[in-house]
């Protein structure tokens, strides 16, 4: 292990490259974060002294499909993608968690002082949370000291809360687990300290595609075991690349809005005395259409209609995928962004009528793109990102356009990064 000086001078004589490279997959983007580790080394220095240390990374996601199904135990298509948060560690011996993350100083956290007391809307309640997760499971933890830095724009549907999440957890599966804790276990943990300790009744999607890596599939009918299957495709075989417009409305302060979507699936499911909606017939739902309508009403109806249409969509996208069939993958990736704007209703919120800057980034991209690509509301919803694959001869002329209207860089062209949480240099 070396010191934070010593890890200075190696990055600042290039022994990192190919690390770096294979991480961001991104030529032209390798001495933008160099100097990213560079400046994150001097600050971690600057707050705890010149130590031994380790880097670590956790991957923002993209979905790709699957939008708003996790929750109901249905299917996703998701990709780790090469905008993450990184820290710098060092261990600590009397049990303390000390992070600062950009500008921001966490409260600091207590590893044998983690059981829910109340449910908090912080940073310092979600690694609480992870550490009472990894205590709930029998895995070890302990103290450290970070410094964090994230690429992933927070409130825009890239999962900067789950990178955190699976930020934490991958450190102290590396620190006090010899790295044995794998990602899938990593993510459940994530899960449970944003549901039970930040208070955000979220599937299990993000977590998982911000700590495996890669394109994956990920079914969700046993979410104690839930089913990941790596897609061996790249979006560069179909001559396309995946676009995220950052329309810069948060939806970080919109939570009722994304709760109501699991509770009004929720309540169809209960109708036929279900959990979820992954256990309710498709064609009983038809039959009894009317009497949910009745009981329920028109929005929940609606929601379930998208999940039943989308839970199915997946496992066709992913044969396009693998077959390579483009066509197909476009036409389902549009069919899948149509349902989450008609039935779904994420694309804005009913709450705030006036604010539809992802409605409008969707009629702009449309207007533009035509049979040049597709694009369809990203995440969460209601306010943040769309997403748009757009044919590769177009992507700067597309870019242009749609940052003519959403300002400078909000347009963000991503690759596939083949690591989600992960240890950079040891």
């Amino acid at each position: 292990m070396k010191t934070v000086n010593q890890l200075i001078n190696d990055f600042e004589a290039n022994v990192f490259d190919a690390r770096l490279k294979a991480l961001y997959l991104d030529d032209s983007r390798l001495e933008a974060e160099k100097e990213r580790y560079i400046q994150a080394l001097k600050m971690f220095e600057s707050l705890y002294g010149d130590q031994e240390v380790q880097i670590f990374s956790a991957a923002g996601r993209s979905e790709v499909s699957g939008n708003h199904t996790d929750h109901q135990h249905g299917r996703v298509l998701a990709a780790s993608i090469n905008l993450d948060t990184i820290a710098i560690v060092s261990k600590r011996e009397d049990d303390q968690i000390k992070v600062v993350s950009d500008d921001f100083d966490i409260e600091p956290v207590d590893v044998n002082d983690t059981k829910l007391k109340d449910v908090e809307e912080n940073s310092a309640s979600l690694i609480k949370g992870v550490v009472q997760g990894f205590k709930n499971d029998h895995f070890r933890v302990g103290g450290f000291n970070a410094y964090m830095t994230s690429e992933v724009i927070v409130g825009a549907g890239l999962s900067s809360s789950a990178s955190f999440e699976v930020l934490i957890g991958t450190i102290l599966s590396y620190l006090y687990n010899e790295g044995n804790v794998s990602m899938v276990e990593i993510s459940k943990i994530a899960q449970y300290a944003e549901n039970v300790y930040f208070g955000k009744p979220c599937g299990l999607m993000d977590q998982c595609a911000c700590a495996v890596g890669g394109l994956i599939t990920i079914d969700f009918k046993d979410p104690s075991s839930p089913i990941v299957h790596q897609v061996n495709t790249d979006f560069d075989d179909f001559g396309v690349s995946l676009c995220i417009v950052d329309t810069k409305g948060s939806h970080a302060d919109l939570t009722d809005e994304y709760a109501a979507v699991p509770y009004e699936m929720k309540k169809v499911a209960h109708f036929f005395s279900s959990d979820v909606l992954r256990d309710v017939d498709e064609e009983a739902f038809l039959q009894n259409l009317s009497s949910i309508r009745e009981k329920i009403g028109d929005r929940a109806v609606l929601r379930a209609f998208h999940f039943f249409k989308e839970n199915a969509r997946v496992p066709q996208i992913v044969e396009a995928l693998e077959k390579k069939d483009k066509a197909a993958f476009l036409k389902g990736i549009q069919e899948s962004g149509d349902s989450s704007y008609q039935y779904l209703q994420n694309v804005f919120a009913a709450s705030y009528p006036a604010h539809q800057a992802v409605s409008l980034a969707l009629a702009l991209s449309k207007d533009f793109l035509k049979d040049k690509g597709v694009c369809r509301v990203h995440g969460g919803g209601f306010a943040g990102t769309i997403l748009a694959f757009v044919d590769n001869e177009d992507v700067a002329s597309y870019k242009e356009w749609i940052e003519s209207f959403f300002g400078a860089d909000s347009c963000h062209v991503l690759k596939i990064r083949p690591e989600g949480g992960t240890i950079v240099v040891e």
